[in-house]
């Protein structure tokens, strides 16, 4: 699902270096590494799922280089974001494609382990309740599931410890503000697992899945839900991402491309 395109390597950084990437139809300018874990469209379909107004706060744990919340910010530029990472190299490029692309005063980073204790995550600078949208793109499989990248930092954006799962959506619970929105995208398999996590902490469950091609079995899902609510949850249609040709869907080009939103409300 990925739509970027690469502009030129940069070796200054790590061993393998960089490279400087256009996301959005090149309205956003992204550096990540060479090697390890690189980002591709889950990042801003995420984004693009997140009805976030001017003047709210969102947190995205695992923000990894950027590019969900930086995506979120190219479409609603006045948003308060802080984005949570425990790779330290990942918080400087992070940090530095903030800067690179204008928003330096709305985009915070913060390094911390989303499993740490209350008390470290509020030493860090997370405020409990203090979030409006609370996103995520987390590991998508469970340790012993599949076999673990060489590569440190793509092991860790890949692979979950046992009930990792689990300890992402408490931290996210933790940090929603009341009636506060959840965004998260993962593996639809695992759909099963998620709404079992939600029960009792968010309710008005929009499920919004990404076939590969039409008649397809879904992919990924989007899973979203409002604390406290007690609202049932909504099966969406959805988006094919691909025609038959193996080109993305006019649909999906409008999000990576076009920055469209998705609704799910």
């Amino acid at each position: 699902m990925t739509s970027l395109k690469t502009k030129k390597a940069n070796p200054s950084r790590g061993k393998a270096g960089t490279t400087t990437d256009d996301f959005l139809d090149g309205r956003l300018s992204i550096v990540q590494l060479r090697a390890g874990h690189r980002v591709g469209g889950d990042a801003v379909f995420l984004a693009a799922a997140v009805p976030a107004k001017a003047g709210e706060r969102v947190l995205e744990a695992g923000t990894g280089v950027g590019v969900a919340g930086l995506c979120l910010l190219t479409r609603v530029s006045k948003l308060n974001v802080t984005a949570v990472e425990i790779d330290a190299e990942l918080c400087v490029l992070a940090d530095s494609n903030a800067a690179r692309n204008g928003f330096t005063e709305q985009f915070k980073v913060i390094e911390a382990d989303v499993t740490a204790q209350a008390k470290v995550l509020s030493a860090a600078g997370l405020i409990r309740e203090g979030y409006d949208h609370v996103i995520a793109n987390p590991p998508f499989y469970a340790d012993g599931d599949v076999r673990a990248a060489p590569d440190a930092a793509r092991a860790v954006a890949h692979v979950m410890e046992p009930d990792g799962l689990g300890d992402w959506v408490r931290f996210l619970t933790s940090m929603a503000a009341p009636k506060g929105r959840l965004t998260l995208i993962h593996r639809a398999e695992c759909l099963g697992e998620i709404l079992d996590l939600l029960q009792g902490r968010f309710g008005d469950v929009a499920i919004f899945p990404l076939f590969p091609k039409t008649g397809d079995p879904a992919a990924r899902v989007i899973v979203q839900g409002r604390k406290g609510s007690r609202a049932s949850s909504r099966l969406l249609a959805g988006l094919v991402l691909h025609g038959p040709d193996g080109a993305h869907s006019a649909d999906s080009e409008a999000v990576l491309r076009g920055g469209k939103a998705l609704h799910l409300g």
